[in-house]
C-alpha cells in the first residue's frame, strides 16, 4: 500500500470526511530536505469534515495527526493541510 493510500484510509476511517483530496507534492521538492526518489514524502491534504465544527485550527490539525497516527506521520516529511467544516 502506498503512503497516499494509507493517508486516505486512515483519514476516511478517523474523520469520515465529506470531501478529501490528497496531493503528493514530492516532485516539487526534489533537491530539498526530506525528498525521496519515488515521492511520497511531501503532501497537501484538503479535508471537509463535520467533525471540525467548533474546533480551532490547532485542534483540527491535531485531529488529523491523531487520525494518521505517529507511525505514518513519522514517514511523511512535510504535510500541509486545508481543513474546513
Amino acid at each position: 500500500m502506498t503512503v497516499t493510500e494509507e493517508i486516505r484510509n486512515r483519514l476516511e476511517a478517523g474523520l469520515s470526511p465529506r470531501h478529501l483530496e490528497i496531493e503528493d507534492q514530492s516532485e516539487a521538492h526534489r533537491g530539498h530536505a526530506g525528498f525521496r526518489e519515488g515521492g511520497e514524502s511531501h503532501f497537501h491534504v484538503e479535508i471537509h469534515a463535520a467533525q471540525f465544527g467548533g474546533m480551532s485550527r490547532i485542534a483540527r490539525h491535531r485531529a488529523v495527526h491523531e487520525a494518521l497516527g505517529k507511525d505514518l506521520m513519522g514517514r511523511i516529511h512535510a504535510l500541509s493541510l486545508t481543513l474546513e467544516e
